[in-house]
């Protein structure tokens, strides 16, 4: 039997199932580790004016993420399936840490 895909009708509605998603503390931890050095990698980037660097962006960013969901939350990343609403909850989730919401 194979697991319904959920819909939703805004951001709203997805980053509560997103967050449900991210219950592990490591996990999270894992992508504010990938979202700083994305961080850094775009900084690093602008300061030695090479685009260059900006190809291990997603390498960096998604990487962490995804190691996260594998070996903590055992679960497959909601980016396979909501590739936008995945990335700006990931910042928004980010953004919440860095204010500790």
């Amino acid at each position: 039997m194979t697991k319904k895909t959920p819909s939703f009708n805004s951001f709203s509605d997805f980053y509560v199932f997103y967050l449900r998603e991210h219950r592990q503390p490591a996990c999270r931890g894992m992508h504010y580790i990938g979202c700083t050095c994305v961080i850094g990698l775009i900084i690093t980037s602008c300061l030695m004016q090479s685009a260059s660097t900006l190809i291990f962006i997603p390498i960096t960013g998604y990487g962490f993420a995804w190691f996260g969901h594998v070996i903590f939350e055992k679960n497959t990343p909601a980016t396979f399936k909501y590739p936008l609403y995945s990335f700006i909850a990931d910042w928004v989730m980010y953004y919440q840490w860095l204010c500790r919401k």
